[in-house]
């Protein structure tokens, strides 16, 4: 699949990126988004969550790995964090497998953390500063 990249001006054009990105869904439950500190990615995946209707705060679970949330059909969704791991053992505790091979949606921030555990195919989000202080550049692709 050919990367995808959307020049983003405001957080008020989120909606298009996150509509794109769960037209993907059949291919991958796994979104995994990587860009520096502040770059947007908690943003962008609570835009995704409002897309799907979850009513759950959407707060990035910097301390418990992985919060979960319920769309208005009632499926799970998880959000994963891996910035404060020391060890890949910390994500085996946590029984990832069960999270990312169950079919619920998965969206993992910092998965450069974690590489040797992601799964063969997922969709990789690269999010990167644009020009000013709201502008990002989005690159969506299937791995």
């Amino acid at each position: 699949m050919i990367p995808k990249v959307f020049d983003i001006k405001s957080v008020d054009e989120l909606s298009v990126v996150s509509d794109y990105l769960l037209g993907l869904r059949e291919k991958s439950n796994i979104m995994a988004f990587y860009g520096q500190m502040g770059a947007g990615k908690t943003t962008l995946i609570k835009n995704i969550c409002h897309a799907l209707g979850v009513s759950d705060e959407v707060n990035s679970p910097t301390f418990a790995l992985v919060n979960e949330y319920f769309t208005k059909e009632g499926s799970s969704v998880f959000h994963f964090d891996f910035y404060r791991i020391k060890k890949l053992e910390e994500v085996y505790d946590i029984g990832y497998e069960d999270y990312f091979y169950g079919g619920a949606l998965c969206l993992l921030e910092w998965p450069e953390l974690i590489a040797p555990l992601m799964p063969e195919h997922y969709i990789k989000v690269s999010i990167d500063l644009g020009c000013n202080n709201d502008s990002r550049i989005i690159t969506c692709e299937l791995i």
